[in-house]
């Protein structure tokens, strides 16, 4: 049941909010009592925050699998993102901004875990890139790392891209390409503008 609990309220939170959802919301969605979801979750901070981590769990699973396929560092990107906007239903900004403004605490501890994978996965995909000469072999491996994962989150800031302007797809399409633009070897600009033009067809 506990299993249960935590992937209804997962899809709840990142539909509607993380503030938006009641413990009663999750309960009648479910068609339980409160008193069976608080058995196996103390309150609502603890649900939200074994949810969270649940679902960044389940991201870095994923995560692994589509580095362990061995394809290559590019298309590799293009895999990650397209299975990380899956997983969170196309992340519209109310959760994130909710969890941030409400939990600051579990949003916190959660962004330290989140950067410290996206380092270790970004500094892996650039080495990997420079060994079969499709990224540019003068790159300063710790400063594009950096900059990617500040860009990550830049697009995420309703301040520089308000909801409405850009949907999140688009801003991840965008960013990944004008990414890759920037480190790619002629060799590495003729896999990516062949996946640009595979997704475009």
């Amino acid at each position: 049941m506990k299993e249960k609990i935590l992937e209804k309220a997962s899809d709840m939170f990142l539909n509607l909010g993380f503030k938006s959802v009641t413990m009663d919301d999750l309960a009648n969605e479910m068609g339980i009592s409160k008193k069976t979801i608080y058995t196996h979750f103390e309150n609502k901070t603890r649900l939200v925050q074994e949810c969270t981590f649940c679902l960044f769990n389940q991201i870095n699973s994923g995560i692994d699998l589509i580095c362990a396929t061995g394809k290559n560092p590019i298309e590799e990107l293009y895999d990650i993102k397209k299975f990380v906007i899956s997983h969170l239903k196309d992340e519209k900004s109310s959760p994130q901004y909710q969890l941030q403004k409400y939990y600051p605490r579990i949003f916190d501890n959660l962004r330290e875990k989140q950067y410290e994978l996206m380092q270790q996965c970004t500094v892996s995909n650039i080495k990997r890139g420079l060994e079969l000469g499709i990224y540019r072999e003068n790159l300063n491996i710790e400063f594009i790392s950096r900059i990617y994962i500040s860009g990550v989150a830049g697009i995420k800031d309703g301040r520089f891209f308000p909801e409405g302007n850009f949907s999140p797809k688009e801003l991840q399409d965008y960013f990944l390409e004008y990414h890759l633009r920037g480190i790619v070897t002629p060799k590495g600009r003729k896999i990516l503008n062949d996946i640009i033009d595979s997704t475009h067809e």
